[in-house]
């Protein structure tokens, strides 16, 4: 439904010249994509079964029985918490060893099953321990054990990840360049996945500071370090608030780092980063026009160009729809008719259109929805595309979701019908074209009610004596054809 205020034509999301109600919108569509995420990509949390550093210490097929009675489990887990309780009291010889051990053996229990037996390791009061394990002073392998086995929990249902409250501090401050790659990484890891539980947790990583140094551990190409610093960051500024967005675009050297990763990075790490710029661009203003001022427009393109990863794909199709459903000043930075750019994001939408993913077609769809709500220019570049004939076809032929993103690109018509109005007689030809796309290619036979509904029928007729020829032809041609004599008896 279209927003109080708005023409009724108006889809949501898409662009407006109103630049409070493109954010508004964009902020909503920011937390839909987050519901998408978290059901059908899983993204939002992730159970680590395989160590920052890339290597498991025992074979991973033993290491995850993954049938194994979850009772048992559960015994098992509470006796190693018991272990680890020994392990942190102990102050004789060979300390450490024995803690690693048994933050070893506590870890294999919380990466071992689908559903890990987190809650038989909170019982026994597991956090207070790891929380001890992870104080400064203590050796690499044991932080990392211990911020591994946080991650876990982090992984698990909402009243568990919030048991997780007095290890944020910890694990915030272990991100700091005095910490070894893999144990910030890890640390990182866990704190995506506390982020990803929902707005309470991160405005509380938000107020202890996590944003900052998860920022500055982006800035370098340190491969999976980055792709887990974005992924978290991603988690962190997913709104609905854009104050976390705004503040990060304006942290020194994030820009270009996002720029450099989807440059250069392989898609894996792109794709992280993908998803920071989506919520970027949805949640904040200023994030949006200092995105639009770089070469990300052009980057964006030319992943959606090349690229055949669908995870790729989609946070770029969203980006691009973002950056193009903004105010109508940065649409027209960004979408130049003429200007090669502008034929290389329609090209690279037709790309997508013409797939074997429908939701490569849902998205590109929802781009082309936004180009098409915006000017005469935007509604030209359309028109004049492949892309028409290609959603008409899917309005017929697609499933329904498919279909119905294809009907709000066509669901612009009252934007043409008021062209038609115009004085402009160019914009008037380009309405009645449109016009007479909708009439002829709407499935069922649609199009003429349509056309009718938005009142095209006395636009049309205004040009019955009209001192153009070819629009007065064009018009009165249409009227007759679909609106002749016969035009309702059926009914």
């Amino acid at each position: 439904m279209a927003d109080e205020g708005l023409s009724p034509h108006r889809r949501d999301p898409i662009k407006s010249s109103v630049g409070n109600v493109a954010a508004h919108r964009r902020r909503q569509h920011a937390v839909t994509v987050g519901k998408e995420r978290r059901e059908a990509l899983m993204r939002t949390k992730r159970l680590c079964r395989v160590g920052v550093s890339g290597d498991a210490d025992v074979p991973l097929d033993s290491d995850m029985i993954i049938d194994e009675e979850q009772s048992i489990l559960e015994d098992q887990t509470t006796t190693a918490v018991e272990e680890l309780k020994l392990a942190v009291a102990y102050r004789g010889k060979g300390v450490m060893q024995k803690r690693v051990i048994a933050l070893r053996d506590l870890r294999r229990l919380l990466s071992r099953s689908e559903y890990p037996p987190v809650e038989a390791g909170l019982k026994a009061g597991v956090v207070h321990l790891l929380v001890q394990c992870l104080s400064f002073g203590s050796p690499d392998e044991q932080l990392l054990e211990a911020a591994w086995c946080l991650t876990n929990i982090a992984a698990g249902k909402p009243e568990e990840t919030k048991a997780l409250l007095p290890a944020l501090p910890l694990l915030i401050a272990h991100l700091g360049e005095k910490s070894s790659l893999p144990v910030a990484e890890q640390c990182a890891w866990a704190l995506g996945n506390v982020a990803g539980e929902g707005e309470e947790l991160r405005n509380v990583l938000l107020s202890q500071g996590a944003l900052p140094p998860l920022a500055k551990m982006i800035l370098p190409n340190k491969g999976s370090t980055v792709r887990t610093a974005a992924w978290a960051l991603s988690n962190l500024i997913k709104g609905p608030d854009p104050k976390a967005a705004t503040e990060l675009v304006r942290i020194d050297g994030v820009l270009d780092a996002i720029l450099q990763h989807l440059r250069k990075a392989d898609d894996e790490l792109a794709t992280e980063v993908a998803w920071v710029v989506v919520y970027l661009s949805a949640l904040s203003n200023v994030a949006t026009s200092m995105l639009v001022k770089s070469d990300l427009l052009q980057l964006l393109v030319e992943r959606l160009a090349t690229s055949n990863s669908l995870q790729l794909l989609i946070p770029v199709l969203r980006s691009l729809g973002n950056l193009v459903a903004s105010d109508a000043h940065t649409t027209n930075a960004v979408l130049v008719a003429g200007h090669e750019i502008t034929g290389n994001v329609v090209a690279a939408l037709i790309k997508c259109l013409k797939s074997e993913h429908r939701v490569l077609k849902k998205e590109s769809t929802w781009v082309l929805s936004n180009i098409a709500a915006g000017s005469v220019e935007h509604k030209q570049l359309i028109y004049s595309s492949e892309a028409v004939p290609l959603l008409l076809r899917l309005l017929s032929t697609a499933p329904f979701d498919i279909r119905k993103e294809v009907a709000y690109v066509l669901g612009c018509l009252p934007g043409f019908i008021d062209l038609v109005r115009s004085a402009d007689t160019e914009a008037a030809r380009l309405g009645l074209q449109f016009m007479e796309l909708v009439l002829r290619g709407m499935p069922n036979g649609d199009g003429p009610k349509l056309v009718e509904r938005e009142d095209g029928i006395d636009a049309m007729e205004r040009f019955q004596f009209h001192e153009n020829e070819d629009l007065r032809n064009m018009a009165n041609e249409l009227v007759d054809k679909y609106f002749g004599e016969d035009y309702g008896l059926d009914e």
